[in-house]
């Protein structure tokens, strides 16, 4: 049975394209943290991935992929897989053509994928430029791609995806005001307990990433306290 992701407050985002030292994958299984997700813009492929699933696998954690493309796409033992659809792109392939190029490459694992609606606002950030989002958005405009996903589209998750920044906590809950069904998850620079308190305040799921890299599973514990 596929686990309750509706119900996760904290995610821990780790990257197959960085490295942690075995000490370092122990501590973070031990924060207390609700899932890990499998997740990078660059340089990701099934082998790294396969590589890092394996390394945190014994922890029984719930897993979650989130590819950016179809090469990014591993299915053997992972719970879920999160697929992402940017909404603030300029380029349809990441509204739907990487996802048509995947079905035609292969058969899906239906029953574990759950559609991601991205709003990304880090102009910097990998994602930023490789998806070619626009950035600059009011909080209005964010909150209105936020509801189309929501009514329109019906996306089960809403993604505010500020990618190694911190965002504008505004911005946030304008988008938790215009959405009725969907799980809101943000993710994007947090560092403290307070920044994710604070995103916790909007956001059903906070997601933290390069933290980890950063500061290490200490800075990841505390995150965790702040949003339980």
């Amino acid at each position: 049975m596929a686990p309750r992701w509706q119900d996760w407050v904290h995610v821990t985002k780790l990257d197959p394209d960085k490295t942690l030292s075995p000490d370092a994958i122990a501590e973070i299984a031990a924060s207390d943290t609700d899932a890990l997700m499998l997740s990078g813009t660059l340089n990701v492929t099934r082998e790294n991935l396969a590589d890092l699933q394996q390394q945190v696998a014994e922890y029984g954690l719930p897993l979650v992929v989130e590819p950016a493309g179809p090469e990014g796409v591993l299915v053997d033992g992972i719970d879920l897989l999160f697929i992402p659809s940017v909404m603030n792109t300029t380029d349809v392939r990441w509204i739907v053509g990487k996802h048509h190029e995947w079905v035609l490459q292969e058969t899906v694992a239906w029953e574990k994928v759950v559609p991601e609606a991205y709003i990304v606002l880090n102009p910097a950030s990998a994602v930023g430029r490789v998806t070619r989002a626009v950035c600059s958005l009011s909080p209005e405009s964010v909150a209105a791609y936020a509801s189309v996903a929501d009514h329109y589209f019906c996306f089960p998750i809403v993604y505010i995806e500020y990618s190694g920044t911190y965002g504008d906590p505004g911005v946030v809950r304008a988008v938790r005001d215009a959405i009725d069904r969907a799980v809101l998850y943000y993710g994007g620079g947090i560092r403290t307990g307070s920044q994710a308190a604070e995103m916790a305040r909007y956001a059903d799921t906070i997601v933290v990433g390069n933290a980890v890299y950063e500061a290490g599973a200490g800075v990841l514990k505390e995150t965790v306290r702040a949003v339980r």
